[in-house]
């Protein structure tokens, strides 16, 4: 059995009774032919991220995405002629692969003046120059070369490879390294080292807990700081403790770090929040409690009041609701909601329908409306009257835009509304759903719907879509303007090396930080957290923040931050071996593991496609494989897309049933086909009982969608005519 991973975000939703009355008889009539003209905006925005005229000109970038054998000729050519921007590129390419395969004579002839001809990077040719002098064993010259780096560039942060260089022979420089440069890689390397020489030292420990916090084994560092050195620590050494263990989403240990970190908002929202995500109650009540009455006035105070109610007996929770109410307009809503289903449980029905009626009258727009409207349109559905369920859903799509489930809501608008007759309306509703929500599951559904050949889920699997990955690379919003020069330029590893030693607030970085913190981990293959980071942006709460991530992701390449093609030549090689859509294997992968090879679940699930070692030896067995490694990416698609293809087969390749297979099992799908039918299968996927694997379905089909609609050109132009900058958050 395989296992999948599904990511979420908690949502509180209210459960009430019917209204009556609430709907006008103007919002009755209400119909969603013309939303388009609302939403669709031809304005052309600034995209942050594009090229400079010159840059998309470039003949070198085009070059960076392939493999060192296969550009050389080309560069060779370009670094050959006249001097120009793409040639001093060329020959700063040329000299890197070259020190990689050793051939550090030929790298020097390339690098020759190039420093003063290409300033953007002259202290890293300075850098490459000495590594090329060591891999010709010229460790004189070499060491010349890191002490001019010293000299002519102390302060920027290729002065750390000099230092971890020199360092070698004269610890002394190591030193150096460690006091001016201690989130540089070189740097960390070095502390590192000399932590396994002697572990006591939490100076050092707490260095690697401050400047790289989510790195592989920073768990047990901040372990190690807490049980060994806790009465060493400062307060601010306990919120940088606190930051990596909320990031990392060990949330108790966070709330523990967090009681002793400066006393904030913040943190003090997340000592009661750490635990009661851990099922601490009354220590949650503690520390909500202590944020209440030190930030009376705080925003992160609504939302623990509403926490705290939630922990607390009906009489204290209808107080601290009532105190919500009155005075955080933001947390309003759903404290009327949360107050309602108290009153309910009270007996005091009336009461209750007074608070619900609050809600839609004064907060109309709320994520606590829209989450009550479609609890109502849901029930009218499930008892048949679609004319009702339709009444109720569409507010959704025109008065909370911005909520989660409007996009779903559009979609469901749309099938009502065809099957009642009205079939203007639904296209105008599928029609919304692309322009509103493009990035949504429930666009691929309504692009089906109208027609377009994206694949249903009785022919997905067999699609062998057109698909192309961008040649050029994302400009870096953040970051120098030699950290942008190296990231177009695919030096993945120095970009990151520079761009740790640039990012000097890391709990809390800007927008445009935070996004090329994203595109940097990227680079160097930390693709979960990469692909986490972006996403993450749309969680910003402030107008100025939200502004910005606006503005961000009405560019393209946020979007393939978002969804990346790693491991692209072993998906495309087993996808045609076991004749599944590519982009299928793609959207399952990222959704399982987001592209990590060697990631375990806690059930023992291993590497891209999430493979229980059971499975794998099973299949293995099937195919005749005596030689495998879950951790291997070839390996593992090999097996992974084995299962997928044969769950499809139990499932006469309905991919619905097959993706739904491969996360809860053929038992529990069959289980489910039987007591639901199958005769519509968006209604199908309503009645999964599962969460997970409702929401795991939607997700592999949406990423599906996403990468359809990213990289195939003739779904990119259809989609374009719908093009919209209103902003949405989008679905993970």
């Amino acid at each position: 059995m395989l296992k999948g991973r599904t990511i979420k975000i908690p949502v509180a939703v209210g459960v009430g009774l019917l209204l009556c009355g609430l709907l006008s008889s103007s919002l009755i009539a209400l119909r969603l032919t013309g939303l388009l003209d609302r939403w669709i905006d031809n304005e052309q925005t600034v995209n942050p991220l594009s090229l400079t005229k010159e840059e998309a000109k470039s003949a070198v970038l085009p070059l960076v995405s392939l493999p060192p054998q296969a550009r050389v000729s080309q560069l060779e050519a370009i670094a050959s002629g006249s001097k120009s921007l793409d040639q001093h590129r060329a020959r700063y390419l040329l000299a890197s692969d070259l020190i990689q395969l050793r051939q550090g004579q030929k790298a020097l002839t390339w690098l020759e003046g190039l420093d003063s001809e290409y300033p953007a990077l002259a202290s890293q040719i300075a850098v490459k120059r000495a590594q090329a002098y060591e891999v010709t064993g010229d460790t004189a010259k070499a060491q010349a070369t890191w002490k001019d780096i010293l000299k002519n560039h102390p302060d920027q942060p290729v002065a750390a490879e000099a230092l971890y260089a020199l360092g070698k022979a004269n610890p002394e420089y190591w030193k150096q390294a460690i006091a001016k440069f201690p989130a540089h890689p070189r740097t960390q390397e070095i502390i590192r080292q000399r932590l396994s020489k002697n572990p006591k030292q939490p100076a050092l420990l707490l260095l690697l807990a401050k400047h790289n916090p989510e790195a592989k084994g920073m768990g047990a560092v901040r372990d190690r700081l807490v049980d060994q050195f806790a009465s060493q620590l400062k307060p601010e050494d306990w919120q940088a403790i606190a930051f990596g263990y909320w990031e990392t989403q060990e949330y108790g240990k966070a709330a523990k770090a967090y009681a002793l970190s400066p006393l904030t908002p913040r943190n003090a929202y997340r000592v009661g929040r750490g635990y009661q995500l851990t099922g601490k109650r009354a220590e949650a009540r503690i520390g909500y409690q202590k944020l209440i009455s030190q930030f009376p006035d705080a925003k992160e105070t609504g939302l623990g009041l509403r926490r705290l109610a939630s922990l607390s007996p009906s009489e204290d929770a209808l107080k601290y609701l009532d105190l919500v109410i009155s005075k955080f307009p933001d947390e309003a809503a759903e404290a009327l909601f949360a107050k309602a289903d108290i009153l309910d449980a009270l007996g005091s029905d009336t009461s209750a329908a007074q608070a619900r009626q609050s809600v839609m009258s004064q907060y109309p727009s709320s994520n606590a409306a829209a989450n009550y409207r479609w609890k109502v349109a849901e029930k009218k559905a499930a008892e048949g009257k679609l004319q009702e369920a339709w009444q109720w859903a569409q507010p959704i799509t025109t008065q909370s835009p911005d909520s989660d489930l409007a996009p779903e809501a559009a979609f469901w608008v749309g099938r009502w509304a065809a099957q009642l007759g009205r079939q203007q309306e639904a296209k105008a509703a599928f029609e919304h759903v692309l322009a509103r929500y493009p990035e949504s599951y429930y666009a691929w559904r309504s692009a089906r719907f109208l027609g377009w050949d994206v694949g249903d889920f009785d022919t997905v699997r067999d699609m062998v879509p057109n698909f192309a990955a961008p040649q050029v690379r994302a400009v870096p919003p953040a970051g120098s303007t030699t950290l942008k020069e190296l990231y177009q330029l695919g030096q993945n590893n120095d970009a990151w090396a520079l761009w740790q030693a640039e990012l000097e607030n890391r709990q809390e970085p800007t927008v445009a930080e935070q996004f090329t913190d994203g595109l940097m981990r990227l680079g160097v293959s930390d693709n979960l957290v990469g692909i986490n980071k972006v996403w993450y942006l749309s969680l910003r709460d402030t107008p100025e923040e939200r502004s910005q991530w606006q503005t961000l992701r009405r560019a393209p390449e946020y979007w393939h931050a978002l969804f990346p093609f790693p491991f692209l030549e072993p998906i495309t090689t087993w996808s045609q071996q076991r004749q599944l859509n590519p982009l299928l294997v793609t959207a399952l992968i990222r959704q399982e593991s987001r592209f990590e090879p060697k990631i375990r679940s806690v059930a023992g699930a291993t590497g891209l496609m999430q493979v229980m070692p059971g499975t794998g030896s099973w299949i293995a067995n099937k195919i005749d494989l005596e030689q495998y490694n879950l951790e291997n990416p070839d390996d593992n698609i090999k097996l992974g897309t084995w299962f997928l293809d044969y769950t499809h087969g139990e499932y006469k390749n309905n991919s619905l049933l097959a993706v739904a297979s491969y996360n809860a099992g053929p038992g529990n799908v069959s289980k489910w086909v039987t007591k639901y039918g199958f005769t519509d299968p968006d209604a199908f996927i309503e009645l999964i009982p599962f969460p997970e694997t409702k929401g795991y379905v939607e997700s592999v089909f949406g990423n599906y969608w996403n990468y359809l609609r990213l990289y195939n050109p003739e779904i990119s132009q259809m989609l374009a005519k719908y093009a919209t900058t209103e902003p949405v958050v989008p679905g993970k």
